[in-house]
């Protein structure tokens, strides 16, 4: 499970993404960036933030350290900024937090040139959760001492319409519009290493309460399973997946403008 820590000031909002993260200390004297429950994106863009760090360990990708952030409302009381104290009293209980990278630069392929194989496994893992937001424009990457990768909540997308979960197996990856091409990627079949042991400790690190709501399901080890039921799938599909992950990458075409809202979210059409 998470370490679970208490946030005891809020330092500042994180406007570069949607979602309005905060920088926070905690009881620890750890800084963190926070994700709250209360955001728009809702407790699955958390979910998602979780499983996705465990399953790119367990590829030997590098993540910040991810802890439970125990937020009090009354925090609120002192942010000048309305959006901010609404986000507050919206997310009171346990939040997400990422660990603080200082220092940490914002990954550019020009700058910090990555070894194809690294570069392979990166993609890899983004094509097996279907993660929809490694792209030039917004690579979601860090150089620290090494390449770290962050914000997962807009992967396993299959979770936002759980009657169509199961197309999410064979779903082919467009890894046109990908950051890490400019490095010659190398794909190869990383699928021995997701084991189901760790496909499991990966859902197993969600916490219950966050699963708990999700309609159709009857409680939170029912959303367990249908999470490990869907990651297995897309592994056990991998031969169609991987091979058009491949192609893709060694013929790459002009990433496309998507117009209007994307098929996972529609019910038809690839990620």
């Amino acid at each position: 499970m998470l370490p679970e820590v208490t946030a005891t000031r809020y330092v500042t909002p994180l406007r570069e993404g949607g979602s309005l993260p905060g920088l926070m200390e905690a009881d620890d004297l750890g800084t963190y960036v926070v994700k709250f429950r209360g955001a728009g994106q809702g407790p699955k863009a958390l979910v998602s933030e979780v499983i996705c760090a465990r399953l790119a360990r367990g590829l030997g990708l590098s993540v910040p350290d991810l802890v439970l952030v125990d937020v009090h409302p009354v925090l609120a009381d002192g942010e000048p900024d309305q959006e901010v104290q609404d986000l507050l009293r919206r997310s009171p209980g346990s939040n997400l937090g990422i660990d603080f990278l200082p220092g940490a630069l914002d990954f550019d392929p020009q700058a910090f040139p990555v070894d194809p194989e690294l570069a392979g496994r990166v993609v890899w893992f983004d094509a097996l959760v279907g993660n929809v937001d490694r792209s030039r424009r917004n690579p979601n990457l860090l150089q620290w001492d090494g390449l770290w990768l962050i914000d997962h909540g807009a992967a396993l997308t299959f979770h936002h319409r759980w009657p169509s979960a199961p197309t999410f197996d064979e779903r082919t990856y467009d890894a046109s519009d990908h950051v890490l091409l400019a490095c010659s990627p190398e794909i190869t079949d990383l699928s021995a290493e997701v084991t189901e042991e760790l496909v499991r400790a990966a859902v197993d690190d969600v916490p219950a309460q966050w699963l708990a709501d999700e309609p159709g399901f009857d409680g939170a080890d029912a959303v367990r399973a249908a999470y490990v039921e869907r990651l297995l799938g897309r592994l056990a599909a991998r031969d169609i997946w991987q091979a058009a992950l491949a192609e893709s990458v060694a013929h790459p075409r002009p990433p496309q403008r998507r117009q209007g809202p994307p098929g996972w979210l529609t019910g038809g059409g690839d990620v």
